[in-house]
């Protein structure tokens, strides 16, 4: 039996996914692979690296801090979340992400981005999320507000334009276990974005420009899938019953730790099926 794991992102809707880990690494609920999107690959981590309340911590302390995400950061960099500061000095220096423990997790670990040439999702294996920390920004850097990542001679953005649920990924690489872990409530379909906006904003990238597109188009059918492979019982899925009360660029520490919880209450709450579903 091979457990795969799925996460969802949706920026500090994640902090409801942080939730839920935390609960599984108090139960020692191990998987043997994290396919990640966007902040579910960011915060994801701290699942292999076994960091518990790490995702909560750094992001209370630093969600209304200028240097960390804000519109300053976005005029004078060009990414809405900064680069050297979110990236780089708050994962080595001010809260250190274990390195080590992740590498010795054992566990594949895939972070999904967007190729901006060719508008289709690739599947980046993480090794090393501090020598790979840029394949995981890339995964994270959501469109119109951040620059394309560029990685050997490629340019990539937010895995969630183009694969924002990833079961189908898992699956086929032979996890016959596969748990999803969701930041929509099961009724939530996602509207079509202004198609002008995005010619005129990617023109010089037409094929990333359909991707945006169709990005509702393709969303909504991976939750159809979702719901038909869940009745099925061929995945187990967790996700909010309502709508998160949170902005996806949220500034408050307090509805961060309140969509947290929502998560610790409802990886209780399923805790009993999910073991279930995970027995060989």
């Amino acid at each position: 039996m091979k457990i795969g794991l799925v996460l969802e992102g949706g920026a500090m809707r994640g902090m409801y996914t942080s939730g839920i880990l935390d609960v599984w690494m108090d139960q020692g609920i191990r998987v043997d692979a994290l396919f990640g999107v966007s902040a579910g690959a960011l915060f994801g981590l701290n699942l292999f690296s076994g960091q518990r309340g790490r995702a909560l911590r750094y992001n209370k302390k630093y969600i209304a801090d200028k240097r960390y995400m804000s519109v300053h950061s976005l005029v004078t960099t060009g990414d809405l979340f900064n680069r050297e500061f979110a990236y780089y000095r708050l994962p080595n220096e001010l809260d250190p992400f274990d390195d080590a423990a992740f590498k010795a997790y054992g566990g594949e670990f895939v972070a999904v981005v967007t190729n901006v040439e060719t508008g289709e999702p690739e599947y980046l294996r993480i090794r090393s999320a501090v020598d790979q920390i840029e394949d995981l920004r890339a995964s994270a850097s959501m469109p119109f507000v951040s620059k394309f990542v560029e990685l050997n001679g490629k340019k990539y953005l937010d895995g969630g334009i183009t694969d924002s649920i990833p079961v189908r990924a898992c699956l086929k690489r032979g996890y016959d276990r596969v748990v999803v872990v969701l930041t929509r409530p099961a009724d939530y379909r996602k509207k079509p974005m202004k198609r002008a906006l995005i010619r005129a904003y990617y023109h010089r990238y037409p094929l990333l420009a359909d991707a945006l597109i169709h990005r509702h188009e393709r969303y909504n059918a991976q939750c159809e899938e979702v719901v038909r492979l869940e009745k099925e019982g061929r995945i187990f899925v967790i996700r909010p019953e309502t709508a998160l009360p949170i902005a996806r660029i949220e500034r408050r520490p307090e509805k961060l730790q309140e969509v947290y919880d929502r998560g610790v209450a409802d990886a209780q709450k399923r805790l009993p099926e999910l073991l279930e579903y995970l027995k060989p």
